[in-house]
Parts: C-alpha cells; sequence; structure tokens
C-alpha cells in the first residue's frame, strides 16, 4: 500500500469541520493499528486536530511506533494529535456517578478538549453520597453545558438538571450488577427523567455526548 493512500479502506469526510463545527474523528474499534495510523496521519496532515476513540492499549502501542508525537489516554481509550487544536470560547462540565463511570467521561472530556472547549472534569459524585454533588453545584450551574454520566440506577442526569439552568446531556453506563442490564436500566431511566428538557444519548457514549455539548456550544455563536 502507497503511504497515506486509504483508497483501500477509508474516504475522509474533510467537509465535516464545515458542517458540524468538528472534524471527523476515528472509532478505533475494529480497525488496524496499520489503518488508525495512515488515518491519523491524513487527518493531520489536513492542520486538523485528530482523535481516535475505543483504541486498545495493543493497537495504541503499534501506532505510538508510527506517530510518536500522538498520546494515548489509557482511562478514555483515546490517541489524539493536539498540534491544530483551535481554541473555543466555552466551558462544559463532565460529572460522573462513580469511579467505575470514569472511562467514559474521559472519553468525553478528551473529545472537547480536542473540540478546543475547556472541560470541568468532576468525578466520583453519585447520588449515593449527595452532599459530594451538592458541594459541586456552582461549577456545575457556570458551565455552559453540563454533561452527566452515570450507571446503575442513572439518577445523577435528574438531579443535575434539577440544580443547573443549562443544557444537560445524560450519558448513561453499563455499570452496574445483573438487573442493570449492561446500561438499559440507566438508558431508561435517563429517557424517562422527570427534569424536563434532559438530551440522552447511547450507552457507554461519552463521545456522541462531547459533540452533541459541541453542537450547542456552536450555534450560539453570532447569536
Amino acid at each position: 500500500m502507497r503511504e497515506n493512500d486509504l483508497s483501500e479502506y477509508a474516504e475522509l469526510d474533510l467537509d465535516r469541520t464545515a458542517r458540524c463545527g468538528f472534524p471527523e474523528f476515528i472509532y478505533g474499534a475494529g480497525k488496524t493499528a496499520e489503518q488508525i495510523a495512515g488515518i491519523m496521519r491524513k487527518l493531520e496532515q489536513e492542520q486538523l486536530p485528530v482523535l481516535a476513540t475505543r483504541v486498545t492499549p495493543e493497537q495504541a502501542q503499534s501506532v505510538l511506533r508510527e506517530i510518536p508525537e500522538a498520546e494515548y489516554d489509557p482511562c478514555a481509550r483515546t490517541l489524539c494529535i493536539r498540534r491544530w487544536i483551535r481554541p473555543e470560547e466555552g466551558r462544559v462540565a463532565v460529572i460522573c456517578a462513580g469511579t467505575s463511570d470514569l472511562p467514559v467521561a474521559r472519553e468525553g472530556a478528551v473529545t472537547l478538549e480536542l473540540c478546543g472547549y475547556a472541560c470541568d472534569l468532576i468525578p466520583d459524585c453519585g447520588v449515593a453520597g449527595i452532599r459530594r454533588l451538592l458541594s459541586k453545584t456552582e461549577r456545575l450551574r457556570t458551565a455552559d453545558v453540563v454533561i452527566a454520566v452515570a450507571g446503575m440506577e442513572g439518577a445523577l442526569p435528574s438531579v443535575v438538571a434539577g440544580l443547573v439552568p443549562v443544557p444537560v446531556i445524560a450519558v448513561p453506563t453499563s455499570v452496574g450488577y445483573g438487573a442493570s442490564f449492561q446500561g438499559m436500566a440507566a438508558l431508561l431511566a435517563m429517557l424517562n427523567s422527570c427534569a424536563s428538557g434532559v438530551t440522552v444519548v447511547n450507552i457507554d457514549n461519552g463521545f456522541g455526548a462531547a459533540c452533541a455539548a459541541v453542537r450547542i456550544l456552536n450555534s450560539r455563536k453570532g447569536a
């Protein structure tokens, strides 16, 4: 395969920044390390921030041999090249219920950083210890958007939405015992939230929540 010739496995959407406000990112699951590296190199040549999600340590090790300037976050399972990040105005608070939810929260936080937005990551503030959440109320209220990440019964986004005036994006995680059904219990609870206006993304989809937050923030430009 010719160097940087992606035609055998990928066709990049280089117009996505103009359409969506963020560039095409890479979903690493199911791709070979060679494919991830090839796409990363091409995006970097286009002077775009580069992010690959759901990257295993084995994939990362291979890619880093080819692209040593890339950064791997083993918690978020992300690979990124930060050279072309363009700072934007706006701040997102990403709060998660428990330490077990942190990988999903970190995925969202890294995505926001690659899109140029400041991120305030607030870990381990589940409703089982409500004082922890209440002590962070001011940080949540001063954010432009809040992403709330939780497994188990998924109560955190409803409580957060009752405390803040800004958009709340809920992320159910697959954390929990048997009756949580790998995140289905949290997903259904969030969809049925009594706090009106909560937006819900797919199970474990911290990346998607971050992209939704970016769209909200981008829509305010020039308003």
